[in-house]
């Protein structure tokens, strides 16, 4: 039987405490946050597509702040080298030796600013960290922080002198997202705010990584219903047949899917998961796994288009099987 009981109060608390935090600092995008904050418990990582100023780096800063996390932030640029990211080793004359020096990604949270400006070589760097946790130099591997948590970021407007980047490596990106313009409400008291005050300069840390690490082990306890695993796997397997995708969403897209899912139940005190959940985040974790087809992106549909069709074409269970 699926069990009713919502989450007793413990890891789950420290996330929306944080989630709270940011927003004093990022205004009226609570979703956004939730959303980020939900790829962090699940163990994936965040790509943002938005035009500058939006608000992409002070939200990285302020989810280290909030968690007292190690925060590093990469510019990545064309003459960025892999090894600037990474690290390299140096030769130590007076002990005849080499010592690895550890780059940036040696950290917690890791912003890569606009990502699609380095080359695909650098952008390669990336993979293996974001998928195994580690860095290999010279033949020896590395193990990064046990909380590694990557926010890319890249302009979807300018297009001189950037590198798409390739369908594996925005496979490893748990979750695109978009900050978007504030309202203008939001943002006119924002300005009137940062007149006399930088909401960043007072937040402190609400939460700890170790929360987070804890959180993540509770989240096993979160029930995943037989019903939400096939909506799940029904709106993924739409996605390759769909008439204007020429690559559908992997298995590694089904995975995604669901463990998100488990998290946004987790991180809302539910002991289970909704096919809402599901539904609500399909866009997010799909979107920028489909290669569509050359006619579709010459007529300018977007991923997220499709996915949205195609939740209209699945139909959502009303009742979970062992309700």
């Amino acid at each position: 039987m699926v069990k009713r009981n919502d989450i007793a109060p413990g890891p789950s608390d420290a996330l929306r405490r944080v989630a709270e935090n940011i927003a004093h600092v990022i205004r009226g995008k609570e979703n956004t946050i939730e959303l980020v904050l939900t790829a962090l418990l699940a163990g994936g990582h965040v790509l943002i597509e938005d035009v500058p100023g939006v608000g992409k780096t002070m939200l990285a800063k302020s989810l280290a702040r909030s968690l007292d996390a190690e925060f590093r932030r990469v510019q990545f640029t064309p003459d960025l080298l892999p090894s600037d990211i990474t690290g390299t080793n140096i030769y130590r004359a007076e002990e005849h030796r080499f010592e690895f020096r550890r780059g940036p990604i040696f950290t917690n949270i890791l912003l890569a600013d606009e990502l699609n400006r380095a080359t695909p070589r650098t952008q390669s760097s990336l993979l293996e960290a974001m998928e195994e946790h580690q860095v290999t130099a010279d033949g020896t591997t590395y193990p990064l922080p046990e909380l590694f948590f990557v926010i890319a970021t890249q302009n979807p407007v300018e297009q001189e002198g950037v590198y798409s980047l390739p369908e594996a490596q925005l496979d490893r990106f748990l979750m695109q997202l978009t900050l978007g313009y504030p309202a203008p409400a939001e943002e006119t008291s924002l300005v009137r705010e940062r007149l006399t005050l930088d909401p960043f300069s007072e937040i402190g840390a609400v939460a700890s990584v170790s929360d987070v690490l804890a959180a993540r082990r509770d989240m096993v306890s979160v029930h995943v219903d037989e019903t939400v695993l096939t909506y799940a796997f029904r709106i993924v397997e739409a996605t390759r047949k769909h008439e204007d995708v020429l690559l559908g969403a992997s298995p590694r897209a089904t995975l995604a899917l669901v463990t998100a899912a488990r998290a946004l139940a987790y991180m809302r005190g539910r002991s289970y998961v909704l096919p809402d959940d599901v539904k609500e985040l399909a866009p997010a974790v799909l979107s920028h796994r489909l290669l569509l087809q050359p006619r579709a992106v010459i007529a300018g549909r977007k991923g997220r288009e499709v996915v949205l069709e195609i939740l209209q074409r699945v139909a959502l269970p009303l009742r979970l099987t062992n309700e």
